[in-house]
């Protein structure tokens, strides 16, 4: 897909952040854009701001992407609207801070049904309608931490490594079929959105703490390089995309240091992580 122009583009999430972002993006590149969040005031403003940008067409619905009747729906009534889907941009997401030990299953359910239920939810729905069109992609919003794990991530770890896994396996799939749909697993690194300061903690965990760490010291990028970048890489057809200077470094790392890389990160992590709550 080398051009956006004209095309249906499906925006999880997009009320802030990277979705945000990547509605902007798209809109200057004249696609037609499906909004979606579970915040209504946040989409308002991103509709807003599209329009203001000259967007050829934009829809905007309430989505909690962890429904899965509510998405099968919503799937249904943007085919209808449009005519046809072409893109469909997985990125919802949420976070959840705390040692395995302490964390709560309900805010576990919680995580794994937006982070990872939400992206098959959103792959499952539209792919027929990508296959469909005749030139579809998908792009599922991973993380970094979907390459490398960290302490206190434990669950989002889990949810990003099983949207990696899941993506390059459904890549896999539509080159065997000869489906002409691309794939793309994105990796963000440390991107400046608000989903430190929206997540959930365990009840050891400073929230304002650990908020105030990833907006000071681990935030780097724009969400609008990022969707930049992102944009890039379903123009590009790229199986994996990786966004970001840490995003890089990290995996690289990793990637030379084999799992000698968990020793590395726990000895840093000492240092770096705040202090738990007396």
């Amino acid at each position: 897909m080398k051009n956006l122009s004209d095309k249906v583009v499906v925006i999880t999430g997009a009320g802030s952040g990277i979705g945000r972002a990547l509605a902007l993006d798209l809109a200057a590149k004249g696609a037609l854009l499906a909004v979606s969040d579970v915040d209504d005031a946040g989409l308002a403003e991103t509709v807003d701001l599209v329009k203001n940008a000259g967007v050829r067409e934009a829809r905007a619905d309430h989505l909690d992407v962890a429904d899965r009747a509510a998405f099968a729906a919503y799937a249904e009534t943007v085919a209808d609207h449009f005519g046809r889907v072409n893109v469909v941009v997985n990125n919802a997401g949420v976070a959840l801070t705390g040692d395995f030990t302490d964390l709560e299953y309900a805010d576990m359910d919680w995580i794994v049904g937006v982070n990872f239920w939400g992206v098959v939810h959103g792959t499952k729905e539209f792919l027929p309608h990508l296959i469909a069109s005749g030139e579809g992609h998908v792009v599922n919003i991973s993380s970094l931490f979907g390459l490398i794990s960290m302490p206190g991530q434990s669950l989002y770890n889990a949810t990003k490594y099983a949207v990696r896994g899941m993506t390059e396996a459904l890549r896999e799939e539509m080159l065997i079929a000869g489906h002409p749909v691309g794939v793309t697993a994105v990796h963000p690194g440390g991107i400046k959105t608000a989903i430190a300061r929206n997540a959930r903690v365990s009840s050891q965990e400073d929230k304002e703490a650990t908020a105030r760490l990833f907006d000071e010291k681990l935030a780097t990028m724009s969400p609008e390089k990022a969707a930049e970048i992102i944009v890039g890489g379903i123009t590009g057809n790229k199986a994996r995309v990786l966004v970001g200077l840490d995003a890089h470094a990290l995996h690289h790392f990793a990637r030379l240091t084999g799992s000698r890389y968990q020793d590395v990160v726990a000895t840093v992590s000492k240092r770096w992580l705040p202090a738990k709550p007396v």
